[in-house]
């Protein structure tokens, strides 16, 4: 009998980005990606557990937030892979890495739009702050994924802070 052994032999990463660039770059998307993570986790907690009278609405609107940041999630951890690093996807690394508190308790409908609107404002400022080294690297294709996010976060933002208008 015999024993085949497939050699794994790694390759050099060459996308025209110093390998110094591309690992803080992707140490930013880490903290997006964990902000994104975590946001999701309470956007679809609030989701599950709305109640009042403005369930019907509510319900409807986190789940569309959920579903968008579930893609967003994969989206930044292949942005992650692509640089040439491993992706966090633990809850340990996302606790490490993260700038949103985790929450246990469960507040009325309005607070919860109110946190939501706080957590998308928090994941805009982890994206501008992970901005800075992707322009540095004149990484165009990381520039574009966080300026979608900002996009995306500062839309939802303003339409949580409406309700509470």
């Amino acid at each position: 009998m015999s024993t085949t052994t497939i050699e794994k032999k790694e390759m050099d990463i060459n996308i025209g980005i110093a390998e110094e660039d591309r690992k803080a770059t992707a140490d930013a998307l880490s903290r997006v990606l964990a902000d994104s993570y975590l946001l999701y986790l309470k956007t679809h907690n609030y989701h599950w557990n709305v109640t009042g009278e403005l369930f019907h609405s509510l319900h409807e609107q986190f789940e569309e937030q959920y579903t968008e940041l579930a893609d967003a999630i994969d989206e930044i951890a292949e942005r992650i892979r692509a640089l040439g690093y491993r992706a966090p996807g633990t809850f340990k690394e996302f606790n490490e890495l993260t700038s949103i508190e985790e929450e246990s308790e469960e507040p009325e409908a309005l607070e919860m739009v109110r946190r939501l609107a706080i957590g998308n404002e928090q994941v805009l400022r982890t994206a501008r702050q992970a901005l800075e080294p992707a322009k540095e690297a004149e990484d165009e294709a990381t520039v574009d994924l966080l300026t979608q996010r900002l996009h995306v976060h500062s839309k939802t933002a303003w339409m949580l802070r409406s309700h509470l208008e």
